[in-house]
């Protein structure tokens, strides 16, 4: 039992789901992941074992076949897969995002359709809201769906897509200005639909393109492609939730999800990374002694294993305030930001102990060094972070003049 990162509270359920995915994440992914990772080959067998598992179905209510689990109990499993390896992580989160934006938002016959064939990994879920031009900024959205009949006609480009290979329903978000008159605010214009396809590359169904997975500094063996809609024909009915113009509002709840989620990621690497690192302060010798013994390496090992403690507290924090059914924009932008840029200097701090050995791939510290900066990116960089936080404290802070 790792004596870092530890939560209060848990009630015996949870702490038996962690413990089972941490001897998962132990005997299954730390072992093969810096190979696969090499190889950027998509981890087959850790999925199905994430499938045997249930994890597909963990925040999925139980009428549908999940386990009807909290975002706090998700996100401890993720801290612990991403532990082992990130990219392991990433191909759950777009997966639960999905699954939650269907609970809360979509109509009963969605729910009906979908939820209990996410809930036992059958269907896999991946969703799409950035482009090749717009980066964090969601209004710019470009890809439109005009209505025709009783179906509606998508077209444009999507960009960032995770699992966009191995995903077989994805949530995309487009504009929609089918009853809403020239001038509506652009996030009153969008919608989100419902895209079923088949898993793989080139034309996945009429209308509807993965080009190829795209090449990555970090974060490999999950696949990061682009979405082509030429043409895509969908029925009325995958409007998520039934009403157009309610997609941004629908995405932006999810990304809450996400960014908990990556906040735990951010846990889970740094939690690693410590570990690694004072591992081999305590088996490196320099002047005669173990370097762990050296004031400078304890001084690292202290400020690493502070971050480690702080950026799990507001996780965990931000994934209680969600359960709770309070707003938490705040909470999870906090974490977000502090969890990813803590992990980036833990993982740093790591790779300075490991010294020469840490540039060398056959040190797990290498991959890590390499997956960390996709933290600072995914799911809203620090800037934008930063622009909801203090957005937030100045609602909450208003100066009474």
């Amino acid at each position: 039992m790792a004596r870092l990162a530890q939560t209060a509270g848990l009630t015996d359920i949870q702490q038996e789901i962690l413990s089972t995915v941490r001897d998962f994440v132990d005997k299954e992914i730390i072992p093969v992941a810096t190979e696969l990772e090499h190889r950027d080959e998509y981890p087959q067998q850790i999925v199905d074992g994430l499938k045997e598992l249930g994890l597909f179905g963990l925040m999925i209510p139980e009428e549908y076949g999940g386990l009807g689990e909290s975002l706090l109990t998700y996100a401890l499993c993720v801290e612990e897969i991403a532990r082992g390896w990130m990219s392991v992580s990433g191909i759950i989160n777009t997966h639960f995002i999905v699954a939650y934006m269907l609970k809360q938002h979509g109509t009963q016959e969605q729910k009906d359709h979908f939820l209990p064939r996410m809930a036992a990994g059958d269907v896999r879920g991946a969703f799409s809201m950035s482009e090749p031009g717009l980066g964090s900024d969601v209004s710019a959205i470009t890809s439109k769906a005009v209505k025709d009949g009783d179906e509606y006609v998508l077209n444009g480009q999507k960009m960032w897509l995770t699992n966009g290979g191995t995903s077989t329903l994805v949530a995309v978000l487009v504009r929609s200005d089918e009853g809403h008159p020239e001038g509506t605010a652009p996030h009153k214009s969008m919608t989100t639909f419902l895209i079923e396809k088949e898993p793989g590359f080139g034309e996945v169904r009429p209308g509807l393109t993965i080009p190829g997975k795209i090449d990555k500094m970090g974060y490999k063996g999950v696949d990061t492609t682009e979405l082509i809609m030429d043409g895509l024909r969908l029925p009325a009915d995958r409007v998520l939730g039934g009403v157009t113009g309610r997609g941004f509002y629908q995405m932006m709840d999810g990304v809450e999800v996400g960014r908990v989620n990556v906040a735990a990621r951010g846990c889970g690497v740094a939690q690693r990374a410590f570990e690694l690192g004072i591992s081999y302060a305590q088996q490196r010798h320099t002047f005669g002694k173990p370097i762990a013994q050296h004031q400078a390496i304890q001084f690292k090992l202290a400020e690493m294993a502070t971050k480690v403690e702080a950026a799990h507290a507001m996780m965990v924090n931000a994934a209680r305030k969600k359960d709770s059914g309070e707003r938490n924009d705040l909470e999870a932008g906090m974490a977000k930001y502090l969890a990813s840029e803590y992990c980036k200097e833990v993982v740093e701090d790591a790779f300075r102990i490991h010294g020469g050995y840490g540039f060398s791939k056959e040190y797990e510290i290498e991959r890590l060094y390499r997956e960390a900066p996709m933290l600072l990116i995914g799911e809203g960089t620090a800037e934008i972070q930063k622009m909801i936080i203090g957005r937030r404290l100045l609602e909450e802070y208003r100066f009474q003049g």
